[in-house]
């Protein structure tokens, strides 16, 4: 009867979010403050009145969905849970990944804070606007959608990014080879190809500068071995390892985040129940699509720690 903590990625934002954890928790409005700090600026103001434009662009977003999955956890902890007594596993979506590492220990909040500020300016200025895209492909199996993206490249950069189950996939790279196998994704039997409002071709080749800024990033902040593996969204497998936990986080850059297969892995290694820490549902609802034999629960507020505490317990 294993738990596994999931801590959600970019999309997940939210103009508000975190305010009745921090107003409930001193320990989460530590964490804001301690997030604040780190960047010299006052993020937690962005995150809680907006406006909703300037909290979603890459550079903030990614800090500020961290601070409120920290703010979250500080608020567990403070109601005496122990993630090395109580949770198997951890794993995050894309940037959650980073969050999940934070709470096992792996790095500082403010180091986190950091790192995630470099990465969103680094992946924002990977690729010139307007050069690159992403799609999202429902209703094709990956077979048919890596396919696709083999057919419409034409010597330009597309691939699927991101698994996310329940048939949704999502496809990077150069916004005409995207355009193209998104067409040919329809052709094949797709219910939907959707261009998405999204800053930049993540999860791509074509992130290689900002990997290697994460490199150079990741070698400069003190390392320790998480108190729980996290399961790595490049390769499925649980690390603790301190040197391997980074040179995956720089692959996940330019590589696929392999969700569904992460959320398959949890049912065939013993986990029953997903816990999704910080702002938003997203995780919890393909969850349920992946494997309906995973219980799901959110912990968004104060309710929820109180509920996860006893379920907990």
């Amino acid at each position: 009867m294993a738990v596994a903590f999931t801590f959600p990625g970019q999309g997940s934002q939210a103009v508000g979010m975190g305010k009745e954890l921090a107003d409930a928790f001193p320990e989460a409005r530590r964490v804001f403050e301690e997030v604040d700090d780190a960047l010299g600026e006052k993020l937690s103001k962005l995150i809680w009145e907006g406006p909703e434009e300037t909290l979603t662009l890459t550079a903030n977003a990614q800090p500020a969905l961290m601070a409120v999955s920290m703010a979250a956890f500080r608020a567990l902890e403070s109601r005496g849970l122990s993630l090395k007594d109580k949770v198997s596993f951890v794993a995050g979506h894309s940037l959650g990944e980073y969050s999940a590492l934070a709470a096992a220990g792996f790095v500082s909040v403010a180091d986190t804070a950091r790192l995630l500020r470099i990465r969103g300016d680094a992946m924002q200025a990977a690729v010139p606007a307007g050069q690159g895209a992403m799609a999202a492909i429902i209703g094709l199996d990956q077979a048919d959608v890596d396919a696709a993206c083999a057919e419409a490249a034409q010597g330009s950069v597309v691939q699927i990014a991101n698994d996310n189950g329940g048939g949704q996939l999502v496809i990077s790279g150069e916004k005409a080879a995207v355009e193209r196998a998104a067409a040919l994704s329809t052709a094949k039997g797709a219910k939907r190809a959707l261009m998405l409002q999204v800053s930049a071709p993540f999860h791509s080749a074509l992130m290689a500068p900002a990997a290697e800024k994460m490199r150079e990033a990741l070698a400069g902040v003190k390392k320790n071995v998480p108190v729980v593996p996290v399961v790595a969204n490049v390769t499925v497998q649980p690390i603790t390892d301190p040197e391997e936990i980074a040179a995956r986080l720089v692959e996940q850059v330019t590589g696929r985040v392999r969700w569904a297969e992460t959320v398959q892995w949890f049912g065939n290694n013993g986990v029953t129940t997903l816990y999704e820490v910080g702002a938003g549902k997203v995780l919890s609802g393909l969850a349920r699509r992946i494997n309906k034999e995973i219980a799901t629960a959110a912990v968004n507020n104060p309710a929820d720690v109180d509920a996860a505490v006893a379920a907990l317990a």
